[in-house]
């Protein structure tokens, strides 16, 4: 399907019924140490078209961390695509299930990995009914094209399983989070996960570019639908597993590399 929806952010996304969530006092640390950060995503299969076409509209493959060259082109140039989609390239094309954390003191990647692994054990492959191009705020991405409460379920658990593992926000990461429109629940939610669109306020993406005017974004859209429409992503979104991406930290302090895809983990394996 290549219907483009408009859309504000999450205040629709199905409730997660079977997570309790207790409050608790926000975590704060004020120090932003130069560390990796890793992020619990949804990646499609290496060889599925979906993978493909998220990559390549992109310009990066995650999982080889091969640049890739731009899709091809009528309404941008390569180099005003490759601005257009720095922002997404920079985490790699995913569906975020836990957003992007630097480890706790007292956690380390080996453990982190260990949970993982169990998670996707206990979980069975599941579908959802497919993909469509929507507009999110002012950005393009991938959503699905209806409620999937197995999805749902599968990134409330996420939420929780991996809470452990996150490092307390630094005072500045929590005041650029409440720059943002956010509603008081998802203050509540930044504060006790760090991210404010989980759980009630959860909804799939899958993110294809920045941020963009409506002239940009109109052109963008038509652009998107045309490649999806030939690039037999269509089809249902089977969600197998789940996917550890790390993001290396820059000695400089500008900021990280990008997001590479580290492991994947099946589910029932």
């Amino acid at each position: 399907m290549t219907t483009i929806l408009g859309e504000a952010r999450p205040a629709d996304a199905g409730r997660m019924d079977t997570l309790t969530v207790e409050t608790a006092e926000p975590r704060r640390n004020e120090t932003r140490p130069a560390e990796p950060r890793y992020a619990i995503y949804f990646a499609p299969p290496a060889k599925s078209p979906l993978w493909r076409f998220g990559s390549a509209v992109i310009g990066y493959d995650a999982e080889s961390g091969r640049e890739l060259p731009p899709p091809p082109l009528s309404r941008f140039t390569p180099e005003r695509w490759r601005d257009i989609t720095s922002e997404p390239r920079r985490y790699g094309f995913h569906g975020t299930l836990k957003a992007p954390f630097r480890l706790a003191p007292d956690r380390d990647e080996a453990s982190l990995r260990a949970v993982c692994a169990r998670f996707a054990a206990d979980r069975a492959s599941f579908a959802c009914a497919g993909v469509m191009l929507a507009s999110i705020g002012r950005f393009l991405a991938l959503k699905t094209v209806s409620t999937c409460s197995a999805l749902n379920r599968l990134a409330a658990g996420a939420v929780a399983a991996f809470d452990d593992f996150r490092a307390p926000m630094t005072e500045a990461e929590r005041e650029r989070r409440l720059r943002a429109p956010l509603t008081e629940r998802q203050k509540d939610y930044l504060a006790r996960w760090g991210y404010p669109y989980v759980l009630d306020d959860f909804r799939f993406h899958m993110t294809l570019t920045g941020p963009l005017d409506d002239a940009d974004r109109a052109a963008a859209a038509e652009e998107l639908a045309e490649l999806f429409a030939r690039s037999g992503a269509d089809g249902p979104l089977i969600v197998g597993g789940i996917a550890l991406y790390r993001q290396e930290a820059r000695q400089d302090g500008a900021g990280g590399e990008r997001f590479r895809l580290i492991e994947r983990y099946g589910f029932g394996s």
